[in-house]
């Protein structure tokens, strides 16, 4: 089978296609014919070297990219009993989707439902799964709460969004060009600035009377994070789940009481699909939206085994609007 590997870490250069054996499976696992797989800052972060010595999204190499993927069901092990060959699934953080073959365990899978077409699966879950944790299990969002959402012409940014507001919050939202701003308006954002120089902290204050947001998601890290904090209500909540603008190396905790008694919290995908119920949880609610067209995910190319470098590159350059795909062989 063809895939894409890396056997160390670095920039595109150390991007290697390679003719693989078709993976086994062990008694718990499926073998997944990857339809679609998503293409995510993640891979990047992987194939540079920055889950090198993760504990929670351990990579050895050599490594097979992609975490998440949607296909039909090849094969199955021995144990395995909740799908069988056949089955359209879709699935997140298993290393290996990059690939015309992935094997899967078994609990990360979810059946997707014949209304849905494979690549709106493959799109959905790590970015939909994502959004779905930080609107209800961190951001805890609801009537009455304001909530900042930078980078909102993103993937995951465009998702949340149209969650915030499905719950009823009222959404401000940050984005780097007045293009990438008609999207995020487009999604449901009451108002948009930019996230340049910070003065997005400003704006956040005027619109809120002088108070400050109650939540602020901030995936820019570097860039944002200090005027994230100024953007933030007294006793508010910062949410950093991402740095795509880099690292924060220097953070005195003593900042956050500065800037008003903050909480600041880094949480992980990992930590909220814990196991197979919580993973279905989520896929219920995704899944669903996205047939009668509540919830809208743009994905915004589809590359091949053979170019898929030039979606890296776009992510990297932060070029993106919406969700990249892996076409590996497209929808059966």
């Amino acid at each position: 089978m063809k895939a894409i590997q890396i056997e160390r870490y670095g920039g595109p250069e150390v991007l290697l296609r390679r003719e693989l054996p078709v993976p086994a499976t062990k008694p718990d696992e499926v073998l997944v014919r990857i339809a679609y797989s998503g293409i995510n800052f993640m891979d990047i972060h992987t194939r540079q070297g920055k889950y090198a010595k993760s504990r929670t999204y351990p990579v050895s190499l050599p490594c097979t990219l992609g975490m998440e993927g949607a296909g039909i069901v090849a094969d199955v092990g021995s144990a395995v009993r909740a799908v069988k060959p056949g089955d359209r699934v879709a699935y997140c953080l298993s290393w290996g989707s990059y690939a015309e073959y992935a094997v899967v365990p078994a609990w990360r899978l979810v059946q997707v439902p014949a209304a849905l077409p494979l690549e709106k699966a493959a799109a959905a879950v790590f970015h939909g799964y994502t959004a779905h944790y930080l609107a209800n299990d961190v951001g805890r969002l609801g009537p009455g709460v304001t909530c900042l959402v930078h980078a909102a012409s993103g993937g995951i940014g465009q998702i949340l969004i149209q969650l915030a507001k499905r719950m009823g919050a009222r959404v401000l939202a940050t984005t780097s060009t007045p293009e990438k701003a008609a999207v995020a308006r487009s999604r449901g954002a009451d108002f948009v600035t930019s996230y340049d120089d910070g003065r997005f902290a400003d704006a956040v204050r005027d619109q809120t009377d002088g108070r400050g947001a109650d939540v602020v998601f901030d995936s820019i890290g570097k860039a944002t994070l200090r005027d994230s904090f100024r953007a933030t209500r007294r006793s508010g909540l910062v949410v950093n789940y991402g740095s795509v603008s880099g690292s924060v190396h220097d953070l005195d905790p003593i900042e956050l009481g500065e800037a008003g008694s903050l909480y600041l919290t880094r949480p992980r995908l990992a930590d909220h699909l814990l196991d197979a119920a919580m993973i279905q949880r989520r896929a219920d609610d995704i899944f669903p939206a996205l047939i009668d067209g509540s919830l809208e995910i743009d994905i915004a190319g589809r590359y091949t085994l053979d170019n898929f470098e030039e979606a890296h590159e776009a992510l990297e350059e932060r070029r993106m609007v919406g969700k990249p795909l892996l076409q590996v062989w497209g929808e059966e």
